[in-house]
């Protein structure tokens, strides 16, 4: 295998080829015959956009976007021994997927024209995409082929979940139709809504039954088979947004194709494939961070649609279940099919997100400022913006007593009964099987205080509250600098500089990583950092982080803090958590050795680069720097931890909208590897990630103008 991924980026009109003119007749009648129903490509009108068309290319995966008015689609071909294809579609959170038997020799696909698909089934419009590609291989045997919720692909990939759902409800199994040229899926949602079809068909090969299975053999062996690829989905599209972007957003056309095709004015989308639908925690951190290259109404739909999805009780939604998969999970809880969504409170960290987040729209940006009551006064579904948001505050506010009245580590916010996850690192380990998460405690909590102490200050809560609640909201938010003293320092972690250095050795050794650099960079110095959680006992996890980056950002910790901290990140991997591919979420090197093999470079929150963690550090550093508080030596530690970090940040621009990646080691150097790509990985990556296209607005520092990969 390579050790370096190279990835591809096509435009919209590049990786578009004819069709072959001698079989193009041939293929467009086998598509018709093979489709149940009458369908025709979109039609255009004169002087209408150009559809939106990119492709982004990662290790053995092809992946292709299409988005034009109602349709918006994501295709995926895998090549190599497991190959794949698979359409998502952002209208309920919806896809198809054909998985074939892993082959002896590897196969390619080469993608050519994909166009926009609308078919007319019992009356109703289905959108979808038509794609003409070829694929060298002398047998594709098929495995599967799975059609409804991505939530359902989703654990078909991973292999946990998907033979339970069947054994529930099998209507969710569609029965193929075949022809000698053409195979076809299709079926209704299982609550008799529009569902979701996908074709094969070729002119130069054939179907057949083969020992109890699907088998697609060429005529002539040796010869590349030509597929036509057509899938749809009859669920309820999205609107896209037709100006998204202001004229300060950097250049990049890939970020600015990835970010348009994840936003709507109904939602931002996290990811594609694997998460087409709203998150959260993404949705309020992507438009932090777009916030100065985003259009106004971009702004107010993203944190309207956190709003629209509050709790009772003002917790901000993790995710939602929509379409089918809110009909299955109605039928398993209730015992009768509904398409309401579900959402899903079990995060924590996102509760605390929304007020500074908000708060840098409505009070601190000008053009949020001046549109903030109107906002606040708008309604949603009979309900003021205003009065959701001050539930928020007012679930904020009463999380935060216990502690300021006693700060002691029981009285922090923990993970839910019965939960693993609470926050960004929501994989089973991503926490070092912590209760108590630093960030939610030591930054999210304190920043969401001050944010309320400013809403009140400017008086825009003064419609939506009472006298009694503004003075409980007031006494809540003077106890943010007790939150940012008392919760910070329950978390630090000390260790004596012999203690570090040997630890630092030993996982070098473990992992098969040069040390020497490493070892110098921890100088003669005692090592401090903050635990990425707290146990059940209140022992820190020591567990060095990324998520300091989010106090940058919205904090305000003094110069040696921020030395302390900047310092230890700062240093090269395994000392702290700097590689030549990027800046890895977490080192375990310094806590004890049965945990460094839950957080390896194959873990889904291990020693990998996510792109956003360093998009909010780069964002927090460039904040800090702006201060005129800091003295000399501290601005000169930011500016080298900026220039270090903008190195790595460029040294990775090919994979820069991925949702994360992992690295390799050889040659005294690392090499970054797609995730998903190994077999050990526990899952893949998003090729187009909401939080990854950030970079929009973070143009990388002046001194960084002519290295490689920046712009």
């Amino acid at each position: 295998m390579r050790m370096n991924m190279m990835a591809r980026v096509d435009g919209r009109a590049t990786h578009i080829s004819r069709f072959r003119s001698a079989v193009s007749t041939l293929v467009l009648v086998a598509g018709m015959l093979a489709l149940p129903a009458p369908w025709s490509a979109q039609a255009k009108d004169q002087g209408a956009p150009a559809p939106l068309q990119f492709r982004i290319t990662e290790g053995q995966i092809e992946n292709a976007f299409y988005q034009d008015g109602r349709i918006a689609a994501h295709l995926l071909l895998s090549s190599g021994n497991k190959p794949r294809v698979l359409v998502a579609f952002p209208a309920g959170n919806s896809g198809t997927g054909i998985w074939f038997a892993p082959t002896t020799a590897p196969v390619h696909w080469t993608l050519e024209r994909v166009m926009g698909l609308q078919r007319t089934v019992d009356g109703h419009v289905w959108n979808g995409i038509v794609a003409q590609a070829s694929v060298t291989t002398n047998a594709l045997v098929l495995k599967d082929a799975v059609l409804g919720s991505i939530r359902v692909l989703r654990d078909y990939q991973l292999g946990s979940g998907y033979k339970a759902q069947v054994a529930a409800t099998p209507q969710i199994v569609a029965t193929p139709q075949i022809t000698e040229r053409s195979i076809n899926w299709q079926r209704q949602r299982i609550d008799g809504a529009p569902g979701y079809a996908i074709t094969l068909s070729t002119d130069n090969g054939r179907f057949q039954r083969e020992d109890g299975h699907i088998v697609l053999r060429p005529d002539h062996p040796g010869e590349a088979l030509h597929v036509r690829i057509e899938a749809s989905t009859g669920e309820t599209p999205l609107t896209p947004f037709t100006h998204l972007l202001n004229s300060k957003a950097q250049p990049d056309m890939r970020s600015r194709n990835a970010l348009q095709f994840l936003s709507y004015r109904e939602k931002f989308l996290a990811g594609s494939w694997r998460f087409d639908t709203y998150f959260g925690r993404d949705t309020l951190m992507s438009v932090r961070l777009l916030m100065p290259v985003l259009q106004p109404a971009a702004v107010d739909a993203g944190i309207a649609s956190v709003l629209a999805r509050l709790s009772p009780d003002g917790q901000v939604a993790h995710e939602e279940d929509i379409g089918e998969y809110a009909v299955l999970e109605h039928l398993k809880e209730q015992g009768k099919p509904s398409a309401a969504p579900i959402y899903s409170y079990v995060m924590i960290d996102s509760d605390y997100m929304l007020a500074p987040v908000a708060a840098a729209w409505l009070l601190d940006d000008p053009r949020g400022r001046q549109g903030a009551h109107a906002f606040l006064a708008s309604k949603a579904d009979g309900e003021r913006r205003g009065d959701a948001l001050v539930r928020n505050l007012l679930f904020v506010a009463g999380h935060s007593e216990a502690f300021a009245h006693q700060p002691v580590y029981t009285n922090l916010i923990s993970l839910k009964p019965g939960s693993q996850v609470g926050q960004w690192r929501d994989s089973n380990e991503g926490i070092g099987r912590g209760r108590y998460p630093y960030d939610v405690n030591a930054i999210w909590m304190p920043a969401a205080l001050r944010a309320i102490g400013q809403f009140l200050d400017a008086g825009l809560l003064n419609d939506y509250t009472t006298p009694a609640q503004r003075e409980r909201l007031r006494a809540a938010a003077a106890s943010a600098d007790d939150w940012d003293k008392h919760a910070g320092a329950l978390f630090a972690v000390r260790l004596s500089n012999q203690q570090a250095a040997q630890q630092v050795r030993d996982y070098a050794k473990q992992i098969g990583v040069a040390d020497a650099t490493a070892l110098a960079a921890l100088d003669d110095a005692a090592l401090q950092f903050p635990a990425i959680s707290l146990d059940a006992q209140g022992k820190p996890v020591p567990v060095l982080n990324s998520d300091v980056g989010f106090n940058l950002l919205f904090g305000r910790p003094d110069a040696a803090e921020l030395d302390r901290n900047i310092g230890s990140l700062m240093r090269p991997f395994p000392a702290g958590l700097m590689t030549d591919v990027g800046m890895v979420v977490a080192n375990p090197a310094y806590a004890s050795h049965d945990v460094w093999s839950r957080f390896g470079n194959n873990a889904y929150h291990g020693t990998v680069v996510w792109a956003w963690q360093q998009a909010v550090m780069a964002a927090g550093l460039k904040r800090q720097l702006a201060r005129s508080d800091l003295p000399p030596a501290t601005r000169a530690h930011l500016v080298a931890a900026q220039t270090g970090l903008w190195r790595a940040i460029c040294a990775a621009n090919a994979v820069r909208t991925s949702e994360l990646w992992s690295w390799s080691y050889s040659d005294g150097h690392y090499h970054i590897e797609p995730f998903g790509a190994e077999g050990a990985h526990e899952d893949e990556s998003n090729a187009a990630q909401l939080w990854s296209t950030v970079f929009l607005a973070l143009p990388p520092p002046a001194s960084m103008a002519g290295e490689t990969g920046c712009r």
